[in-house]
């Protein structure tokens, strides 16, 4: 019986999680994501610890970073569950209640380019065939697949067992309005509260201040009046997100975020309502296209995103090294118009096109 060595069993496991070996190290994002959706396919539903320690366990005697090995697959996994592939739910009514991982049914989701977004977890009962498993392109913790001239991707896989998703329903985005109906609600929630009193720690988003260094908008209320997203200390935790009316450099009434969208985090309520704010005050926020390598095509960016449009990004892009703005995504061709319409129309921004100072 021949003995194996470390690496050896390294290359054996990438390969029999479907991935090159020569290309994919056991380590990777891409192995990590692939085995821990194998594990779910086994294990779910479970508890997302017993999902990643089932994963970075085996690894114990196989890298030489073991601590680093398990950080990875608890990253992955919450990038897993993010994306669509799993779901987390409490079984109980009490918010105390375990909180389980689901594995999801397997899916997919068709990009305007004809790019494929494979989700969820495949069983015995809804199984790619090889020739299509083949063409797989993994990238991080996402699937896609390329579309071939002539044929109709959509309906192999529904042949298949995959369910047909929309690309709303992946996201769940909110929906698309202008900047000046999603304003208003906020604005109507605002109006309706009663005095806040004093807001000890309090921190503006000064829409006053140029829009493309995120950094250098935010300020101490000073005498500044008007309504601001903010940020406000809490004896305990992070700092909350808030819309807050200010009077002379006095809180007036306030109301915390997220107030509409539940679902998310209360920076992403207060980043998306400061492109409105921006938008309304006629110098919405911009972004900048230029070129990458190949066919590649790069947007950058200047103040932060809701993180549901990162999550966009992550499954069809790739971030961008460079400077000059706060970050960046590269994308290929075929995904630049349909982005660009996405921001325009999510987001509110504008290209800019002038020259840096």
């Amino acid at each position: 019986m021949k003995q194996l060595t470390a690496e050896e069993v390294r290359l054996k496991k990438v390969a029999e999680l479907g991935l090159d070996s020569e290309t994919t190290d056991m380590l990777s994002p891409e192995a990590i994501a692939s085995a821990l959706r194998r594990a779910a396919g086994i294990l779910c539903p479970c508890s997302s610890a017993t999902l990643a320690r089932n994963v970075s366990g085996p690894l114990r005697w196989l890298v030489e970073d073991f601590e680093a090995a398990k950080k990875t697959a608890k990253e992955i996994l919450e990038d897993l569950i993010d994306h669509g592939d799993m779901f987390e739910h409490s079984d109980l009514e009490e918010q105390s209640g375990p909180v389980m991982v689901y594995a999801a049914p397997a899916s997919f989701v068709v990009r305007e380019s004809g790019v494929t977004i494979i989700l969820g977890i495949e069983s015995d009962r809804c199984l790619l065939p090889e020739k299509l498993r083949n063409r797989i392109e993994h990238s991080r913790h996402a699937r896609l697949i390329n579309p071939v001239e002539g044929e109709n991707l959509g309906n192999d896989l529904r042949e298949f067992g995959f369910l047909e998703i929309s690309h709303d329903q992946w996201l769940q985005a909110p929906k698309t309005e202008t900047s000046l109906s999603y304003l208003s609600r906020f604005d109507r929630l605002l109006d309706d509260r009663g005095s806040s009193g004093e807001v000890p720690g309090l921190f503006l988003l000064d829409w006053k201040l140029p829009v493309r260094y995120y950094k250098g908008r935010w300020v101490e209320p000073g005498t500044r009046s008007g309504k601001f997203v903010a940020r406000r200390e809490q004896a305990y935790g992070a700092d909350l997100w808030c819309y807050v009316q200010m009077n002379e450099g006095n809180p007036e009434k306030l109301v915390d975020l997220p107030a509409l969208e539940r679902r998310w985090h209360g920076r992403d309520e207060a980043w998306r309502l400061q492109m409105a704010i921006d938008s309304q005050q006629g110098k919405p926020q911009q972004f900048k296209v230029r070129s990458g390598p190949g066919d590649m095509c790069v947007i950058e960016f200047f103040s932060p995103v809701p993180s549901w449009v990162k999550r966009r990004w992550n499954a069809i892009g790739e971030p961008a090294e460079g400077s000059g703005h706060l970050f960046a995504y590269e994308f290929s061709e075929a995904e630049l118009d349909e982005e660009l319409q996405f921001v325009r129309e999510k987001l509110w921004l504008e290209e800019f096109e002038g020259k840096e100072k």
